[in-house]
């Protein structure tokens, strides 16, 4: 798989498989995809601007369109179900190991599926990471190394700091607004059902 791709697995991983080539071609990427729910279940995709900059809810409106498209016509998700499409935002997921590379210094919070020392949860600085590990500096000093294939949740933990450093992530936009919105990193999700 792609190194630039989240690590995903089983439907979620299909539908990256899906999408990624359309939000490729308009400039976007990945973070985050994930399926909530059964009866009618929410597909909820995060991305991000090739270039780093956060998306406003025009660009969120635009991947709504083409992935929607995508999936009408490959159908992986049998009945009706609902998408979603959002900022990565500030304090964002890390779920590639660019992510790790990119926030190196800034504060996260880790969680993984398989102990590692005899923990799951980490806080602590992030290191980066190569393409297998995650690393972290925690409290007390000490290294931790986390495998990327075991992380069930990773995330920026929201600084002063890392509020400074994404200032530049945030593109200008055609009004104040939508500005301030997309320096919050809290853009209104845009969304359609399917059928």
């Amino acid at each position: 798989m792609d190194a630039d791709l989240p690590i995903h697995s089983g439907l979620e991983a299909r539908l990256v498989a899906l999408v990624a080539p359309t939000l490729d071609d308009l400039g976007y990427e990945i973070v985050r995809v994930a399926v909530l729910g059964r009866e009618s279940p929410t597909v909820q995709i995060m991305a991000d601007r090739k270039d780093g900059s956060l998306i406003n809810v025009e660009d969120c409106e635009r991947i709504s369109h083409a992935v929607g498209a995508v999936l009408d016509v490959e159908d992986p998700i049998p009945g009706a179900w609902t998408l979603e499409v959002s900022s990565a935002g500030i304090d964002r997921p890390l779920t590639r190991a660019k992510d790790w590379n990119r926030f190196t210094g800034h504060q996260a919070k880790v969680e993984v599926l398989v102990p590692v020392d005899g923990r799951r949860r980490f806080s602590g600085v992030v290191l980066g990471a190569d393409a297998e590990t995650g690393r972290l500096r925690l409290d007390d000093g000490t290294e931790a190394r986390l495998p990327l294939a075991e992380i069930r949740r990773a995330k920026l933990v929201l600084t002063d700091a890392l509020i400074e450093a994404s200032a530049p992530m945030a593109r200008p936009a055609d009004d104040e607004g939508e500005n301030e919105k997309s320096k919050a990193g809290e853009e209104k999700p845009a969304g359609r059902k399917l059928h």
